[in-house]
């Protein structure tokens, strides 16, 4: 007897015929939208080439990762992994094709390290020698890399790390060691069970040269130890594990730190030394370095540059937010236009009146078409991120100028914090509006939320960080304070002179000095004029960091003090950032984006997209009110305009909400959603998955309490013993003698 289920189908309207009518009702062009978003490296025509690879091969297939436990998943990772790297091979892939096979593939996996902070240190922080020397190693992938910088006791406060590498001059060699437990190193990715090599972040220390300190040895003689002086954290290229036997070498424990939230193929580590030696060359001294012969410290010219590989991650961080964020809204708002709930309360007939689609509702709106905005926002600025690395690397690897370090890590910093906070948030924000279907396997969502939590916390976190830009511009404030004529060297000069030089108004507190650093102004017209709304942005910025400058540098208020106003700040700076960005795309005429090599808009698709940057801006601009009202460049009636406002534009952004998420280009195959499908036919999709799919469904189960046997017909005593091992963790390949790791 056949399965009757597989003649059912769901109830009118249909999900395919739904977003066909959707897309009908826009007059956004999809394929013009996509190519201008995504021109850079041939991105759409990469990926179709290399998505028709990827699709035909079974251990790429991703329709059971959920179900699996998670040492299946490092195995199956590393397998893939393995795979990528052969059919890069066989293809004759290049960089950019070898990354978008892994952004298809969507997993942090056990070689994720490699192409990233490992070969990044290498080619960033080496001198000429290391190079030629490990470059070759890496991109032939003679080795296997990680990076190797939070401890257990350590994370964000790199100069606290406890790890250290004392220069023997004797010798001529490092001791690098882990003087407590705190000092392992840990949530280092690729580490745990893959990586044959690491860039150890370790405490220099070097002998000073004068009189030696008298200590006990364990027998109690007198012995002289030198003295050591610290010069702070230092990266070093270190063999951790055998080549052959890929067993941890004498004076390393490694292993892999466990399950975490996410990141299930990915091995994330713990290391510790105890007096291993390394070789001179080990020292990355690209900047800096140690004379062999004298002992002297080799000083950088500019210190930040040996943070230029954490600086790297959080600008890829801040690029690759769009495309993380835009999968999750495309899902929603394909999701939400198909499903119906509730009919309209005032319809003349609501006993017979047709279920809503649940994105008309401007509750769900809110939630949703202003994550939508937030896509663009965080494209134009991660385009914007990505000129000013690669042009700062540039100015500093054929000319020495290293004039725009401080202004890119400071915006790699804020921006970071920031564009994290709002896909991570925003994720979650999606899955909640889709309600009961958002919450489970089928949604696509899950996966995604778990592996991207992360990100507000990798590479410093999002609180912490906010520091550094906060710093800077308090550092840029001052000196415009100071010099109000001086040039601009800095482009937040420009702004912060023009803050000073606007008129001002005083309030009654302020008649009364009690706020005697206040600089308000009349408020911006924002409701009309879109470069009102941008100056209003910038105008709240530069009034908090003169805030900051005059209680820092002035009051000398304590750091730690205003650790929470140096936060917002930060925010305030990168908000602005994201809204002057996205106003100059769209402002065009092309809209070009100021790029030469992107593809301009028609009319009704730039209109769109402005009204796209307006809703994001005043949305934006609603959840930060107290700010902007404080700074005056709002009135309070203009506020109260704003959420009428906000509510008109969603409803001009409703009927293009399909054909905008359409124009990200998201294959079904990386969104792995029943729900989200381009072709809308979710509900068969969904059923799907849950009747013929599940493993779990394929089983037939004991319930009886009596009896210890689980599975129908396995006998008591298979069941004792397979759940034993089940709980004390020794099934699958352990069990089997497949793998047994030694640490």
């Amino acid at each position: 007897m056949g399965d009757f289920t597989d003649k059912l189908r769901p109830a009118d309207p249909q999900g395919p015929s739904i977003l066909a009518q959707e897309r009908a009702g826009s007059n956004l062009n999809v394929d013009q939208l996509a190519n201008h978003l995504l021109s850079r490296n041939d991105f759409l025509q990469r990926q179709k080439r290399i998505l028709s690879i990827l699709e035909t091969i079974p251990i790429l297939c991703k329709k059971n990762q959920l179900n699996m436990a998670r040492p299946d998943r490092y195995h199956l990772g590393l397998a893939r992994a393995k795979m990528l790297r052969r059919l890069s091979i066989e293809h004759g892939w290049d960089r950019d094709d070898y990354l978008m096979a892994d952004y298809l593939m969507d997993e942090m996996g056990p070689y994720a390290l490699q192409a990233t902070m490992f070969a990044t240190s290498i080619r960033e922080q080496s001198n000429e020698q290391q190079k030629a020397y490990w470059l070759p190693k890496v991109e032939n992938w003679e080795i296997i890399g990680c990076y190797g910088q939070t401890e257990l006791g350590h994370g964000s406060n790199v100069k606290g790390i406890e790890c250290e590498a004392r220069w023997d001059p004797n010798t001529k060699e490092f001791i690098i060691h882990s003087p407590t437990i705190t000092a392992s190193k840990w949530w280092n990715g690729s580490l745990g069970r893959t990586a044959n090599h690491a860039i150890v972040v370790a405490q220099l220390f070097l002998p000073e040269r004068g009189p030696a300190t008298s200590t006990k040895d364990s027998d109690g003689a007198d012995k002289n130890t030198p003295r050591y002086r610290s010069y702070g954290p230092h990266q070093f290229i270190i063999q951790i594990r055998d080549m052959k036997t890929h067993q941890p070498l004498d004076g390393i424990v490694i292993g892999d730190i466990g399950p975490k939230y996410g990141y299930p193929a990915m091995d994330n580590g713990y290391m510790l030394f105890n007096h291993f030696r390394v070789p001179h060359s080990a020292l990355l001294a690209g900047y800096s370095g140690v004379d062999s012969e004298s002992w002297m410290y080799i000083k950088p010219k500019n210190p930040a540059v040996v943070y230029g590989s954490l600086t790297f991650v959080r600008a890829q961080i801040v690029m690759n937010a769009r495309l993380v964020l835009a999968r999750a809204v495309t899902i929603a708002v394909r999701y939400l236009s198909i499903r119906r709930q509730f009919a309209d309360r005032d319809s003349k007939d609501p006993t017979n009146a047709p279920e809503q689609a649940v994105l008309n509702y401007p509750t769900v709106q809110i939630r949703i078409l202003p994550l939508l905005a937030t896509t663009f926002a965080l494209h134009y600025t991660g385009e914007a991120m990505y000129k000013l690395y690669y042009g700062t690397r540039e100015a500093i690897e054929t000319s020495g100028d290293f004039s725009r370090l401080a202004e890119m890590h400071a915006a790699s910093s804020g921006l970071k914090s920031l564009c994290t906070t709002l896909a991570a948030d925003g994720i979650e924000t999606c899955r909640r509006a889709m309600g009961g279907h958002g919450f489970g396997g089928g949604s696509g969502v899950i996966a995604l939320n778990n592996e991207y939590l992360s990100k507000p916390t990798v590479e410093g976190d999002n609180w912490m960080i906010t520091q550094q830009t906060a710093a800077y511009l308090i550092k840029r404030m001052a000196k415009v304070a100071s010099n109000p004529g001086i040039k601009p060297t800095d482009t937040v000069d420009v702004q912060f002179q023009e803050f000073l030089q606007s008129p001002t108004t005083t309030n009654d507190d302020d008649k009364l000095g009690k706020n005697n650093n206040v600089r308000r102004r009349a408020g911006f017209g924002i409701l009309g004029d879109e470069m009102e709304l941008v100056k209003a942005f910038q105008h709240r910025a530069s009034y908090l960091s003169y805030q900051a400058y005059h209680a820092r540098v002035l009051e000398k208020r304590s750091w730690t003090d205003m650790m929470i106003s140096l936060h917002r700040l930060s925010h305030a700076h990168s908000e602005s950032l994201l809204v002057s960005n996205l106003h100059r795309a769209v402002s065009d005429d092309a809209g070009s984006a100021d790029d030469d090599t992107s593809i301009p808009l028609d009319k009704p698709t730039l209109q769109v997209m402005r009204t796209l940057f307006r809703l994001f801006a005043l949305f934006t601009l609603d959840a930060s009110a107290s700010e902007f009202l404080v700074s005056g460049a709002i009135s309070l009636d203009t506020l109260q305009a704003v959420m009428p406002t906000v509510q008109n534009l969603m409803a001009s952004i409703r009927p293009h909400a399909v054909r905008l998420v359409d124009a990200w280009s998201v294959p079904d195959y990386l969104l792995e959603s029943a729900l989200g499908n381009y072709d809308g036919d979710m509900y068969n999709r969904l059923f799907q998955k849950a009747h013929k799919e599940n493993p779990l469904n394929r089983v037939t189960f004991n319930p009886d309490w009596r009896t210890e046997e689980i599975v129908m017909g396995e006998g008591e005593e298979n069941a004792r013993r397979r759940l034993e091992s089940l709980a004390l963790g020794t099934t699958g390949h352990e069990q089997s003698g497949v793998v047994r790791a030694k640490l």
